[in-house]
């Protein structure tokens, strides 16, 4: 069995343009032990996914700079593409729209604002293979 990775090993990039909704990101991320890098528009998130390597993109789908959709496809053209990246959109969107974004091959999951914490915290930590603090094993 192999041992559960410290979420301090992981860091997430979270791109939105909502200066609260980066706030409120950025403290649950913490909270659960990732480290973690903002952006407030598309072209900022593009360039800190290719500079700061992180483990996995929260990415609003509306973002002034480079939209969410667009975000998504240039992640897969260059060494970005093993991204894992998590869809929020506070916009409706029809089943077959959500259905499409997630068939994006970075896509690993859509979730609609407002985030649930524990849904996100959970989300986080079963896609990085990681466990929160509390159950982290002592050494």
């Amino acid at each position: 069995m192999t041992e559960p990775v410290s979420a301090a090993d992981k860091l997430i990039l979270i791109v939105d343009d909502d200066a609260a909704v980066r706030e409120f990101l950025r403290i649950v991320v913490t909270r659960e032990g990732f480290r973690a890098e903002a952006a407030a528009d598309g072209s900022e998130g593009l360039t800190k996914a290719r500079t700061v390597s992180p483990d996995l993109i929260l990415l609003d789908l509306m973002l002034p700079k480079a939209g969410g959709f667009e975000i998504v496809h240039e992640l897969q053209n260059d060494e970005t593409g093993q991204i894992p990246v998590v869809i929020m959109t506070g916009r409706m969107m029809d089943r077959s729209t959500a259905d499409l974004i997630k068939r994006e091959s970075n896509v690993r999951e859509y979730l609609e604002k407002p985030v649930k914490t524990e849904t996100l915290a959970a989300l986080l930590h079963k896609l990085l293979g990681t466990v929160p603090p509390a159950r982290m094993p002592r050494r």
